[in-house]
């Protein structure tokens, strides 16, 4: 594990799921963590009270990504804080299902208002701090959706493609500021939004497509999060990283 000793870190969507897996993690490895979700409640003070047991710090942001003025909020109150933004995980996601000739215009807002607006709203009001500093780590969740398709999920597939351009093209930006911009591609993840969209009806007909034979498990993510937010993955950025088992090569 790289150590993260200092660094401050916010994780947006972090009370529950994956999220709150990255977020313990880099807590482990000695960030200074954010934690984010619309709502706050006992899964908030569950996960805060977990990293405060391991002496970590932690601070708990109530906002709703979708929205900029929340997002500025957000991000002043941890630069009040701690004075900087280090490491920025857009985790936040949503998907409603249904196939493209009936799916609702205002749940289609919704999904890509969360899903790629939130992405940039916490990417544009954390990078000023980052440069400043010349240097950060940003981590875009995305999805295999967004490569092969999935019947059903129009909004979901089309937010994650997004990211994936989005990805690139901040990394292209800063580059030369220390700051390094990636995707995660994400399979079916054990605790994973995505798989929250799957019937149980289908798991075994996809599991005999995932050439490792099982689902993925949150702790076959935090590894390459941890090393994407340290100081040896410097010289990788703008790229997409596929983690699914081998489902999507």
């Amino acid at each position: 594990m790289y150590d993260l000793t200092g660094k401050v870190a916010l994780v947006t969507g972090s009370s529950t799921g994956l999220g709150k897996t990255f977020a313990v993690d880099l807590a482990k490895a000695g960030a200074l963590v954010v934690l984010n979700d619309e709502k706050g409640g006992d899964s908030a003070e569950s996960v805060k009270g977990e990293i405060l047991s391991m002496g970590g710090q932690v601070l708990f942001a109530l906002a709703d990504v979708s929205n900029p003025a929340d997002v500025t909020r957000m991000v002043d109150t941890v630069l009040e804080r701690f004075g900087r933004v280090d490491i920025l995980i857009n985790n936040a996601g949503i998907s409603m299902d249904a196939v493209t000739a009936k799916y609702d215009l205002d749940g289609w807002d919704r999904v890509i208002r969360v899903n790629l607006n939130g992405a940039f709203y916490c990417t544009r009001f954390c990078l000023p701090s980052m440069i400043q500093h010349q240097w950060g780590r940003i981590i875009n969740i995305g999805s295999v959706v967004a490569q092969i398709g999935v019947a059903g999920a129009p909004a979901y597939a089309a937010s994650k493609a997004a990211l994936l351009g989005f990805t690139k093209t901040v990394a292209r930006e800063v580059a030369r500021k220390g700051i390094t911009v990636n995707c995660l591609s994400l399979g079916y993840i054990r605790g994973g939004g995505l798989m929250d969209t799957v019937p149980d009806r289908l798991v075994s007909a996809l599991l005999e497509q995932i050439p490792a034979g099982r689902l993925g498990r949150p702790e076959d993510l935090t590894g390459m999060v941890n090393f994407l937010v340290s100081d040896a993955a410097g010289y990788l950025t703008g790229q997409t990283i596929g983690i699914n088992g081998g489902y999507f090569m």
